[in-house]
């Protein structure tokens, strides 16, 4: 099982809401927390609840496993446009479907 990391949830909890042009007592307000709680949940001092997880990740439009984990979750849209743009660069098109299909079949055997 893997350790939850406080700090690191806290920071991406904060680059999250500032990439959303959020302020810190906007989104404790939106979740129905004081300005200070926030503060702390943001420095990874104080562990927040079940509930209170998943109002930010729904006010700021996150997937859970990044914000806990880092790991982002792309969704089909975001997917969509990386390969749009990449087809625009004809000559990249070619090495990124030669590496999708290595990593398919590196996938496929394991």
């Amino acid at each position: 099982m893997q350790k939850l990391d406080y700090t690191g949830i806290g920071k991406r909890i904060r680059q999250a809401r500032k990439a959303k042009g959020m302020s810190q007592d906007a989104l404790a307000k939106k979740c129905g927390i004081c300005l200070s709680f926030m503060g702390h949940i943001e420095r990874g001092t104080r562990c927040m609840s079940l509930e209170t997880f998943a109002n930010i990740c729904s006010i700021l439009e996150s997937d859970a496993e990044e914000l806990l984990f880092g790991i982002p979750n792309l969704s089909g849209h975001e997917l969509k446009k990386i390969w749009t743009s990449s087809r625009e660069k004809n000559s990249s098109y070619a090495m990124y479907i030669r590496i999708m299909q290595s990593v398919a079949e590196i996938m496929s055997s394991t």
